[in-house]
Formats: C-alpha cells, sequence, structure tokens
C-alpha cells in the first residue's frame, strides 16, 4: 500500500529539507560548548564527524533509493527486519523528531526573546514572564508551521528561509575572513595554541556533543516518497546538505578563535562563560552590533527551518506507519483537498511537539534523548544497508563504495557516539527506555494484531520482501493422489512464493514399525516413492521444483504433524476432493487442533488452477480470526489475476442496529486490512445463515472459510462448515492460523 503524496520535491527541495535541518541551530547551541571541551580542535571536530555522517549518508542513500516510500528509517527496518522491528525503530525516530522539533521551537522562542529585549519591547522578564513568554514564542512558532506544512505541499523544504539562512552565515564568514587578514587579530600560533585543550580526551568528547549538529540529511529519506528521480536526487540532496552544513560549520569554527575572542581572554575561557552565545559574541567582536544582529537573524531563521524540517519527516513518519498499521489508521486516510498534504498527521506530530514543549520540565534532556536516538538508528541503518545488499542485488540503486568496510567504519563510529550520549546523559537514556518501554504496551495492545495482517499482505503481494528478510518458508504438502499435486503445488506457491520459500511434498508409507519384515517394508516404500514420483513429475510438467521426502508410519496424519515440526514447517497443505465424508473430518480436525503451524485444506478438483481465480467470497463471524493468514493467501492470488473480494457477515433480524452498525464499522476494517483496494464488506441479515451462505458461494469462484483452535476437544470443522462442503461444488480453502 502506498499512500505517500505525488512527488513534488526536485532536487533543490529535498536539499532544503537537509540544510533546513542541519545548518545553523546546531553550531549556534554547540559551538561553545565544543569549543570548551577540546580548544581550537573544534574544526577538526567537526571534520572528524562530517567524515562519520558521510559514511552513513552512503548507507542511507542506497536504502532510501532501493526503497523510495516516504518513512526513512522505519521503512527500512521494515523491509528488511520485520514489522515488530519497524514499529520499535519508528516509534523511537517519531519521538526523537518531535523531541527535535520542540527543542527547536524554543531555541527560536530564546533567540526572538533576546530580539526584542535589545529592541527595547519589553525588559528583562518579558510581557508574561520570562517562562511563559518563552512558551508562547515556541507555540506560535509550531502554529505557524503546522498550517504552513498542512496547506503547502513541499512547505517542509523552506527554500526561501534557508538561501536567506545560508547567505546570512555566508556575510559572517566573509565579514570574518577580512577582518583576519586586514584587521587586528591574533596570530595562528597564538589562536590555535594549545590546539587539543584537554588531549585526546577533550576531542572525542567534543566529538560526543557536537554530532547532532549534523543530523538532518537522514530527513530527506523520510520524504523519499515525495521527492522526483528518487535514485538521482536523494543521494545528491544528502551528500549536498552535509557539503553546505560544513562549509558553514569549519570556516565558522576557524575564525572563531583568531578574530572572535577578546584581547586579554583564553579561547576555552571565553567560551565556558557563554558557551550558548559564542558566536554571537564572537561575531561582535569583529563586526560590531551588525555582527550580533545578523547572527540574531540568521539563528532565527536556523531554528525556523530547523523546527519546520523535524515536523516535516516526523509527519511523513507518522503517516507511513499508518498506512502499515502500526499507528492509528485515521492518520492516512486524510489529505488536504488542495495541496494532498496528510494535515491529520502534521496535526497529530504537531500536537505532540506541544505538549513536549509545555509538559516537560526539561526540553534538553529531550533533545540528548533525540541525539541518542538517531545515533542508535544510524547504527542500525548501517547494518540493515549491509543486510539488503546481501540478501537482494540492486543495480538501479545508489551503489555505497568500498562495501562492506563503509557500513562497517559507520558502525565503529556511530555506536560509541550513542553509548558515550548515554553515558554523558543519562537521563537522555533513561528516558529513551522508558519512551522504549512505552511503546512495547502500545503496539501488542492496539497496533500488533492489524499491522501483522498488513504485513502478510504486503510480503504476499511483493514476495521479494521475504528475501530482504532472509526467510524461507517451507509448505509441507502431503500426497496420497499424485493427480491431485498440480492444484496442491500451486495453492503452495501462493503459501510460499517460488525461488524464495519452498514446497515439500510428503508420502507416508504404511506400515507398522514393530516387528516389519524387510519384504514388508520395501513394499510400502515402493508404493509410497511411485505415488511420490507421480507427484513430482505432474508438478514439473507446470514448472515449479519442489523438493519430496518419504517416510515410514503407522498413521499418515500423527506422521504429517511430526514431520511438520520436524522440519518447522510455516504451513500444512491438504487436498481433497469432497469434505462432506464424516469419517474423514476427525483425523483432519485432529491435525487443524494441533499442528504448531498454519493449516490449509483444500477442496477442489484435481485439476483446478488457483490462477483461474477472478471473485473470492469470505464468510466471516465478526472475530479477527485467521487474518494473517487469510491476508497472506489473498495477496498471493492478487498476483496471479484475482480482482474482488467480498467479505460477508450473516447476522439475525433480531440483531438491534446499534450492533449492525458496529458489524460493518468492525467488517470495514477487517476488509481494508485484509483485501485493501479489492475488497468489499456486505452484511446480510438471514434468519438461515447456511441458505444465505450457500446463495452467495455459487456467485464466486472460490470460498475461504476459517476453522476453529479454541481446544482440544472441540471440532475445528464445524457443522456449518461441512453442510455448505456438501451443498457446494465451487473450490474450498478451509484454514487455521497458528496464534
Amino acid at each position: 500500500m502506498d499512500s505517500d503524496p505525488a512527488r513534488k520535491l526536485g532536487l533543490v527541495g529535498a536539499t532544503s529539507i537537509g540544510v533546513g535541518a542541519i545548518v545553523g541551530g546546531g553550531i549556534l547551541a554547540l559551538a561553545g560548548t565544543c569549543f570548551a571541551a577540546t580548544g581550537p580542535s573544534a574544526a577538526l571536530v567537526f571534520l572528524a564527524n562530517g567524515v562519520i555522517a558521510y559514511l552513513t549518508a552512503m548507507s542511507f542513500a542506497e536504502l532510501a533509493t532501493s526503497f523510495p516510500r516516504s518513512g526513512g528509517t522505519y521503512v527500512f527496518a521494515k523491509t528488511v527486519l520485520s514489522v515488530e522491528a519497524a514499529f520499535l525503530v519508528g516509534w523511537v525516530v517519531w519521538f526523537a523528531s518531535i523531541s527535535a522539533a520542540a527543542l527547536y521551537a524554543i531555541g527560536f522562542a530564546q533567540f526572538f526573546f533576546d530580539l526584542l529585549l535589545h529592541l527595547g519591547w519589553f525588559g528583562e522578564a518579558g510581557p508574561l514572564g520570562r517562562y511563559w513568554t518563552f512558551k508562547l514564542f515556541a507555540l506560535a512558532a509550531v502554529l505557524v508551521y503546522t498550517l504552513r506544512l498542512s496547506r503547502q505541499s513541499g512547505a517542509g523544504a523552506a527554500v526561501f528561509e534557508n538561501v536567506l539562512k545560508v547567505g546570512f552565515f555566508g556575510v559572517i564568514i566573509v565579514m570574518g575572513s577580512w577582518a583576519a587578514l586586514t584587521g587586528e587579530s591574533r596570530s595562528v600560533d597564538e589562536a590555535f595554541a594549545p590546539f587539543f585543550a584537554d588531549g585526546a580526551r577533550g576531542f572525542f568528547a567534543a566529538m560526543g556533543y557536537t554530532f547532532i549538529a549534523l543530523q538532518g540529511f537522514d530527513l530527506i529519506s523520510a520524504a523519499s516518497g515525495e521527492i522526483r528521480r528518487p535514485r538521482r536526487n536523494i543521494p545528491l540532496a544528502m551528500f549536498l546538505s552535509l557539503a553546505i552544513a560544513l562549509a558553514v560549520y569549519v570556516p565558522l569554527m576557524l575564525l572563531v578563535p583568531i578574530v572572535g575572542v577578546p584581547s586579554g581572554e583564553t579561547l576555552v575561557d571565553f567560551c565556558r562563560a557563554r558557551p550558548e552565545a559564542i558566536i554571537p559574541a564572537a561575531a561582535e567582536q569583529f563586526m560590531g552590533r551588525a555582527g550580533f544582529w545578523l547572527v540574531m537573524t540568521a539563528g532565527i531563521l536556523a531554528m525556523l527551518s530547523a523546527l519546520g524540517a523535524n515536523l516535516f519527516a516526523a509527519s511523513r513518519i507518522a503517516l507511513a506507519m499508518a498506512s502499515d498499521r502500526t499507528m492509528p489508521r485515521f492518520l492516512s486516510r486524510h489529505h488536504h483537498p488542495e495541496s494532498k498534504t496528510p494535515y491529520l498527521a502534521i496535526a497529530t506530530t504537531a500536537l505532540l511537539a506541544v505538549v513536549v514543549v509545555l509538559v516537560l520540565p526539561d526540553v534538553a534532556t529531550a533533545g540528548a534523548a533525540a541525539g541518542l536516538i538517531f545515533l542508535l538508528c544510524f547504527t542500525l541503518v548501517h547494518g540493515i544497508a549491509i543486510l539488503a545488499r546481501r540478501r537482494a542485488q540492486r543495480a538501479d540503486t545508489f551503489r555505497t563504495p568500498l562495501f562492506p568496510v563503509v557500513p562497517i567504519l559507520g558502525i565503529a563510529a556511530c555506536f560509541p557516539l550513542a553509548m558515550f550520549q548515554g553515558v554523558v546523559v543519562p537521563r537522555a537514556g533513561v528516558l529513551t527506555a522508558l519512551w522504549m518501554m512505552a511503546g512495547g504496551f502500545v503496539f501488542m495492545a492496539l497496533f500488533a494484531r492489524p499491522a501483522r495482517v498488513v504485513d502478510a499482505r504486503a510480503a504476499a503481494i511483493n514476495p521479494e520482501l521475504t528475501r530482504l528478510r532472509g526467510r524461507s518458508p517451507l509448505v509441507l504438502v502431503p500426497v496420497a493422489n499424485p493427480q491431485r499435486a498440480p492444484a496442491l503445488v500451486r495453492v503452495a506457491d501462493a503459501l510460499s512464493p517460488p525461488e524464495i520459500g519452498r514446497v515439500l511434498l510428503l508420502t507416508v508409507a504404511l506400515a507398522r514399525k514393530r516387528d516389519i519384515t524387510p519384504e514388508e517394508c520395501r513394499s510400502a516404500l515402493e508404493r509410497s516413492q511411485s505415488v511420490l514420483s507421480e507427484a513430482l513429475a505432474a508438478a514439473v510438467r507446470f514448472g515449479r521444483f519442489p523438493e519430496a521426502l518419504t517416510t515410514l508410519g503407522e498413521t499418515p496424519w500423527r506422521e504429517i504433524g511430526r514431520v511438520a515440526r520436524a522440519h518447522r514447517c510455516e504451513a500444512v497443505l491438504l487436498g481433497f476432493s469432497e469434505l462432506g465424508d464424516e469419517d474423514l473430518t476427525p483425523p483432519v480436525d485432529q491435525l487443524i487442533r494441533t499442528a504448531a503451524c498454519d493449516v490449509v485444506v483444500l477442496r477442489a478438483p484435481g485439476d483446478w488452477d488457483p490462477r483461474s481465480v477472478r471473485r473470492v467470497l469470505v464468510p466471516v463471524a465478526g472475530a479477527r480470526l485467521h487474518d494473517r493468514l487469510r491476508a497472506r493467501l489473498l495477496g498471493s492470488l492478487l498476483r496471479t489475476g484475482l480482482r474482488e473480494v467480498t467479505y460477508l457477515r450473516v447476522v439475525p433480524p433480531q440483531m438491534p442496529p446499534a450492533a449492525r452498525k458496529r458489524a460493518e464499522r468492525v467488517l470495514a476494517e477487517i476488509v481494508e486490512d485484509e483485501a485493501g483496494e479489492i475488497g468489499t464488506g456486505r452484511v446480510v441479515v438471514a434468519e438461515d445463515v447456511a441458505d444465505a451462505l450457500v446463495e452467495a458461494i455459487e456467485e464466486h469462484d472460490l470460498v475461504i472459510i476459517g476453522t476453529q483452535r479454541v481446544s482440544r476437544k472441540q471440532k475445528a470443522v464445524g457443522r456449518l462448515t461441512l453442510a455448505l462442503a456438501r451443498r457446494t461444488t465451487t473450490p474450498m480453502l478451509l484454514i487455521s492460523q497458528r496464534e
């Protein structure tokens, strides 16, 4: 399911997302801390972090061009790992982006407050007190960008603001360079001595503090579904945004020691006294008050553009998760009528940013947690890139050079930085752990079932997902009549796609295991292998090459269960020409109730071909039973020509109207998750359930009916199912999902 809005962002817009998130906010907030920790070598710190960022951007670029769908790290984890891992990744990255947005909103409030204070609009306390004035300015910024992102497609790029912001920083760099060359400034020896103020310890500490200043290129991947020519523009946008950031950061960090420190003070002492305002203070040293105002204006633009970029990226993560049912489905349903932007996902994301601004007493801790989360996710992305390259070769995507050296170096760099962040700011680690634990509870309580259903359908429609996740599901097909082998193998292909999964044909040589003579054993095996040979030949005739196994057993049903457990089969597929035989159902019942895997029973003629199915009927009773297995079957049939799926629920006439409406709503959700656009739901009022179902079954090419696994004593194949089997000839699949 692809719910991404139309691709409207070009190279400039995509690059602007990265520039908006990276340039300005990080260096304004962290330059003083970096200088205080390591002294004049701060420029080298940013260069070293830039190398790590480029290594990480390569892995992001390869994955984003391989899977160009909005959602970023969440999409990568879902495609290569699992829906459970994807939820956890999406949950924490969503929180990290929201926290970053809140942090930048507060940063804007601080700059804007100082600007108005210096203009004389109010005193030190502000009109509402310093605390609430900050909060008001921050909330106003979030509201303005929420409205803008909701009404304008691509507003998260904020091209004009970013060009203006980079231009202001460019003026500061030019003026600083001019001052260094023509004015009174420190000599290089004086400005850069000692180069490493606190040795290697201080240098690596500064790297840990400031790496987050280069985070933001990854947000481009969160908007992959909206970027034109993604295989060209996404890598270029990531590399260009980092290049622009380093072109601003490194010169600034070189100029501050030379022309930004007052005479009579050391660089480290100057920065320790004002760590959050070192860039404005340094600019004022060589440009006067004009430098101060220029930095203040650039700071406001930097905070606003970073706020917009993070809100934009977080809303796209929420949209992707809602489309996969790992977040509430309503977030993916509504788009703005004109701009087609996902305004509910944007509004929900912004609302949580407001909560972070208002509720958390220490927004800096949320920001540190965001940095920790991003570093852990960068580590994960490098690992996913290695798995994706090894499991599926894609020639039409960006290819990371020196593979797998680059992602391994990325892991070796990002993971220690993440651990450093967790040690230096322990509250960030605690907050991250608590949020992850809360996510686990939320997923299991609200999203696990529908998310797994949608994921099963997606994997069936696109079998490449199974390969990318490193899975090779095995379907066991017991064969007693070789004439039925072609139909069974075709259905098995739906459960385990060719070239990815495997099909194992099984024949059981019936013989007692005690006191059996060699002649009896040979005779039983010859009969069984004759059946197996014919079944294999029949499968090969239509291009399928299953595996084969013959075993010796006293009863076929017990042996089928044993082989399924021993080979860890994902499903067992049985085939019969008739299901109405009362003598036949007890062993089938026993297998369904005791099997440790999914069980599918096919009732159809021997020459039946599932590729001829166009219309499928799915009777349901209201509960979400067998949903993953049903979604997998329907997704596979969709690849072979399925056009229409009707879900039918029969209710008694005495059902109250409110209960019927509730039944219709639940049925609509089941249809949406399992069948998507080709599914429709019908609630029919009838006294006799069997008559209503028989009439509907005759209008379809296939009927899929769920069995029960309530207890070992209760029958799995009930009377209604047997009655439908006796009264109809339409091919029928009985399914039993392992819970």
